[in-house]
């Protein structure tokens, strides 16, 4: 795309509002929420977002605004509270969103009208999506085709081992552009590339009967593998390089309690990926998200997340570096191809070059949906 894409302040607002501010977005685990009370606080772009497990089992999500005059309610981060007690005049609400005290409030002033403002939530499989827009997009067809994909994988019975942050000096699109392709992994990740097949074509398409051989194991393990999908998500299960069992820098399971035993653990890995800012892989042993949020035109946050049996104990049955080496060294490694990219992109010599349909197709897709809900979104404001 054009160099203002990248870098200019009038595209970083419009990306918050067309495509931030209307689409679903991947937010978590249900297994981070396992208690009433317990909360996750993020941010989407500039816009603050709190998700909470109330007492009668619901998992709701709210702008984390106080309905008095505004102040964030919970910091970003993970915590777990009784009730939701704004920091500033000490508005509390209840987990269900509900304003039950608000001090020195004339009589007529009315609790019911004050309740913290939600924000659309769906559940699939375990995993949490929001959407900030009025009206949502229909998910219907995405939690019909991804729940029996990730359904092995007992996201309900995981608990996160482990979560980073990392500052990523580039555009967000640009960030997401690198995350959809593997055309750098040969030369540019080496410790990926001992189990992730760099070499499949397109949208992992190999030149011999590597997929149909992986494909009819699965079914006589009863292991479904897509592909689904549509425009804005897709989801498959794809095999590891011969000789390797688990998505890991040695190839072997770096988990001795594996969320999913089918076949002794040895199942590939389901890629799961939504538009605009995620990709998660679900292996045997382990759930890895990755996250790119909008923080300004030339900077992105990464959040990752690994996600292990609820049951795996740390030091016993794994080992938060081991757990973690692989992601956290190709996360390293993808900021620098970012980061470069961004220098480059900002020069006025850049023009924007052909991408290779073989592989780059990941990334040409997530252009092609980039362009699309752009388009409609101004479409739509134009009507």
């Amino acid at each position: 795309m054009p160099r203002a894409f990248y870098t200019g302040s009038a595209a970083f607002e419009f990306d918050l509002a067309a495509i931030f501010g209307t689409s679903w977005l991947f937010a978590g685990f249900e297994a981070e929420l396992r208690n009433p009370g317990d909360y996750i606080s993020f941010m989407v772009g500039r816009w603050p977002v709190i998700i909470v497990h109330g007492r009668d089992g619901e998992i709701r999500a709210f702008h984390n605004s106080c309905r008095h005059r505004g102040s964030i309610l919970c910091k970003p981060g993970q915590g777990s509270a009784a009730r939701l007690v704004c920091p500033y005049h000490s508005w509390t609400y209840g987990l269900d969103g509900r304003l039950l005290a608000a001090s020195r409030m004339p009589e007529d002033f009315q609790k019911s009208e004050h309740g913290l403002k939600p924000v659309h939530l769906e559940r699939i499989a375990g995993a949490i999506f929001i959407c900030l827009a009025e009206t949502p997009p229909d998910i219907s067809v995405m939690r019909r085709d991804l729940t029996p994909l990730l359904a092995p994988h007992n996201l309900h019975h995981a608990k996160l081992a482990h979560q980073s942050t990392l500052v990523e000096y580039a555009n967000w699109k640009l960030v997401m552009e690198n995350g959809r392709e593997c055309y750098h992994c040969a030369a540019g990740h080496p410790e990926l590339a001992r189990t992730f097949p760099i070499n499949a074509s397109a949208y992992f398409d190999f030149p011999d009967d590597t997929a149909t051989r992986f494909e009819a194991r699965m079914a006589a393990l009863g292991m479904p593998t897509g592909p689904a999908g549509e425009d804005w998500w897709q989801a498959v299960r794809f095999p590891l390089n011969d000789g390797t069992v688990a998505m890991t820098t040695d190839g072997t399971f770096n988990v001795k309690k594996l969320m999913s035993d089918v076949g002794g653990g040895d199942t590939g890995s389901l890629r799961w990926a939504v538009e605009p800012n995620n990709f998660c892989h679900s292996t045997s042993e382990y759930t890895f998200a990755f996250t790119a949020i909008p923080v300004s035109p030339t900077e992105t946050h990464v959040v990752s997340k690994w996600m292990v049996h609820e049951d795996a104990v740390e030091g016993v049955d794994y080992n938060i570096d081991t757990l973690t080496h692989l992601w956290t060294q190709t996360n390293l490694q993808d900021k620098e191809f970012a980061e470069n990219n961004q220098l480059g992109v900002n020069s006025p010599g850049y023009t924007p070059g052909p991408y290779s349909p073989d592989a780059e197709s990941l990334t040409l897709r997530f252009v092609d949906w980039y362009c699309a809900r752009a388009a409609d979104y101004l479409d739509r404001a134009a009507a």
